[in-house]
């Protein structure tokens, strides 16, 4: 009899103690649960932002190939892609985002952006026309000034790049994209200043200092600006100022130019031997 008793308080016990373990046992698991969201997150944007292209899109791939149905994969999928100089199919994977339940706005512009890195002027120009007004942000007011540009719609890309380079810390390259624009219209002073004001927010853009020499060029401003620039700087700046000297009937000018670009320059500097051995033979 003690013997039952004895059972019967052992698996009450038993019971008991499972009872209570259960809700602990599910609380760890939400626990761990969590924390994979979590390192998974972590380890997307590390693949977003630092990894390298290649390997990002690898990563995305097979993220996407085990779980197809996750819209954050894809759309990681994508921007991999347009990091990695495959904006074609960055621009097909965001297709299928922008066309399903789970596509934003974020994603019809990112679309927009891929399709202009398709050369697909049109289609970009569609999407973003498809875009609420009310989504106001950096990247669609820098694409619209994109698309503005192309369509020579100058007043409106003027509008778009100043509130797009208004609603960045970092206007840099709108400024200088914006710049770029001034200098093919034939407003070389304005596309000077805007090269300048792009200097101010990064130094080291060497693309602005090219296009800020060329602005310069332009007006038979042929001296180097004030601005920090490296050695081969030096002598890549001197070259393109000699070259838009020649074109615009300076040869002279443009011949010394290129003999200091040579000279500055701490290595062979094949462009302009090349240059100057042409221009010698033409005289």
């Amino acid at each position: 009899m003690r013997h039952t008793v004895g059972v019967t308080v052992l698996v009450a016990v038993s019971l008991t103690l499972s009872a209570c373990s259960k809700p602990e046992d599910e609380n760890v698991e939400d626990a761990l649960a969590s924390i994979n969201v979590i390192d998974e997150s972590n380890l997307n944007e590390v693949m977003l932002t630092s990894a390298d292209p290649e390997e990002a899109v690898a990563y995305f791939r097979r993220a996407v190939g085990e779980k197809p149905g996750r819209v954050d994969l894809q759309r990681g999928l994508a921007k991999s892609l347009i990091r990695a100089k495959k904006p074609v199919e960055a621009a097909q994977v965001l297709t299928g985002i922008t066309q399903g339940p789970g596509g934003t706005s974020e994603d019809r512009v990112l679309l927009a952006d891929a399709l202009i890195r398709s050369n697909e002027w049109k289609r970009a120009e569609a999407e973003l026309s498809a875009v609420p007004p009310t989504y106001e942000t950096f990247d669609r007011y820098r694409l619209e000034a994109m698309i503005a540009d192309a369509n020579k719609r100058w007043d409106k890309a003027d509008s778009f790049y100043d509130t797009a380079a208004g609603m960045t810390t970092r206007p840099a390259g709108v400024l200088n994209n914006w710049g770029y624009s001034k200098l093919t219209r034939g407003d070389f002073p304005g596309a000077e200043k805007l090269f300048n004001q792009a200097l101010t927010y990064d130094r080291n853009m060497f693309a602005a200092k090219n296009n800020l020499v060329l602005s310069r060029a332009a007006q038979r401003k042929y001296d180097l600006p004030i601005v920090p620039m490296t050695q081969v700087e030096r002598a890549q700046l001197l070259y393109t100022i000699a070259l838009s000297a020649i074109k615009q009937g300076d040869v002279i000018i443009g011949r010394g130019l290129l003999e200091d670009a040579i000279e500055t320059h701490p290595q062979h500097f094949e462009e302009a031997v090349r240059a100057l051995e042409a221009l010698s033979k033409q005289q």
